[in-house]
């Protein structure tokens, strides 16, 4: 089992850093309550909202985080599945070499069908450490001070930070299926979106949306967060842009609806794989999986989907799946048993997934159908996992179970269309999480 302590370098460094936040008197995401945590005594943070770091990189459409930032405001759109009377948000600089300079950040309620803008009388100033701004070192991460702002369950929220300096590569999440927004200047504390010119389907350093305070609608409970871990069909590839039709937003919808509402996280790596690294896709899922899952303030269960990507990337020789090893059964299984081991560790359950269908894709071949055939049936058989979800049957076509349902297709024969993920949501049997 590798240590968690030395995991990766990005890891280790994050850790100290994140000892040098806290020595400043920040709220360290993970960490004790800070100074400004301990004045409001009673508040427990729950993650609402999630998103997993990675290097700066081409990614598949364009994006800011090979170029990074020189005094402009950053406008960052995202959904929570969790509601309280308080708000703070996560930052990251994990891969970034040098400190990071946030000059000033505001929170809102964001306003429907307008672009960039927010709701009027929603704008709240952010602190940290009870200063309007604060350095992140390299390598580093923190949490906000807690700021009053009501949240409802499914409620989009704009974060909005206003970058002063020459920022450099940027720490960012490649495939966010939402718009972010860009000006120059600081435009922090605008309602209106008209500053904002340029637009992205990325985020950048912005890592998570935890809230505090009273719930709404059901009485407290500890440890109840579920992340959903694994690639892109978990990141929520090929799904409709600024629609949230994401499986974690649909199985959200469905605890909801189930009178079972819990805060859903998404913790997907488009390209991501469990037994290596990418430059482009993310750290392999042991070296992320404590930052990126088990971390995250209370969470209480995670689904891993992941290894399409480990079998797949070897049947095809286009140059961004690299590296590409041929990989056994046996390999995939250890590194999915590393997490296991990992989540009970940390008295986290652990619920397992079998592969989607991937005839007919780029990632299809012999060799990949084989390991995936014997690593979905460990995954049924061995009650190795806390429990499972059979994705691989749940949106199979039954004319041809080695490929995905048309219907649920988005076409390129790998990833689920929108209605493939509501798919992959109802497959779950919601006691098992």
């Amino acid at each position: 089992m590798i240590s968690r302590a030395r995991t990766s370098l990005a890891t280790t460094l994050t850790a100290t850093a994140a000892a040098l936040a806290l020595t400043a008197g920040l709220a360290v995401a993970g960490a004790q309550a800070s100074p400004s945590e301990r004045g409001q005594r009673g508040t427990s943070w729950s993650a609402a909202w999630a998103g997993s770091p990675q290097r700066p990189s081409t990614g598949f459409k364009p994006n800011w985080s090979e170029a990074g930032f020189d005094d402009q405001t950053l406008r960052q759109v995202v959904r929570v599945t969790e509601g309280g009377d308080r708000a703070r948000i996560r930052l990251s600089n994990a891969y970034g070499s040098s400190p990071l300079r946030i000059e000033s950040a505001t929170i809102a309620r964001t306003e429907k069908g307008v672009p960039a803008a927010v709701e009027k009388g929603s704008l709240t100033r952010l602190t940290f450490g009870g200063e309007s701004g604060v350095t992140i070192p390299a390598y580093g991460q923190l949490a906000s001070d807690a700021a009053g702002l009501d949240l409802k369950p499914f409620e989009s929220v704009t974060v909005t930070l206003h970058l002063s300096g020459t920022t450099g590569p940027a720490t960012f999440h490649s495939q966010s299926f939402a718009t972010s927004y860009r000006a120059d200047g600081d435009h922090t504390s605008d309602t209106g979106g008209r500053a904002f010119g340029e637009s992205t389907e990325s985020w950048y350093y912005l890592s998570g949306v935890d809230v505090g305070g009273p719930r709404s609608s059901r009485a407290p409970a500890e440890r109840d967060g579920v992340v959903l871990f694994g690639d892109s069909i978990t990141d929520g590839f090929a799904s409709s842009t600024d629609r949230d039709r994401r499986w974690s937003d649909a199985l959200a919808e469905r605890l909801d609806k189930a009178g079972k509402p819990r805060p859903v996280l998404n913790s997907g790596i488009g390209g991501n794989m469990v037994l290596n690294d990418s430059a482009w896709y993310g750290e392999k899922s042991a070296n992320r999986f404590s930052r990126d899952a088990l971390d995250l303030p209370g969470v209480g269960t995670v689904v891993v989907l992941e290894g399409l990507n480990d079998i797949g990337y070897s049947e095809t020789d286009k140059p961004t799946y690299k590296p590409a090893p041929v990989v056994s059964a046996r390999e995939l299984i250890a590194g999915h048993r590393e997490l296991i081991r990992e989540a009970r560790a940390e008295g986290v359950r652990v619920v397992g997934a079998t592969l989607l269908p991937l005839g007919g894709s780029d990632h299809y071949g012999k060799h990949a159908a084989a390991v995936s055939d014997e690593f979905n049936e460990w995954v049924r058989t061995s009650g190795e996992y806390d429990a499972y979800v059979d994705f691989d049957k749940a949106l199979a076509d039954p004319k041809d179970p080695e490929r995905i349902a048309p219907a649920y297709d988005s076409g390129d024969h790998l990833h689920p269309n929108d209605a493939g993920y509501r798919a992959m949501a109802r497959a779950v049997d919601l006691e098992t999480l």
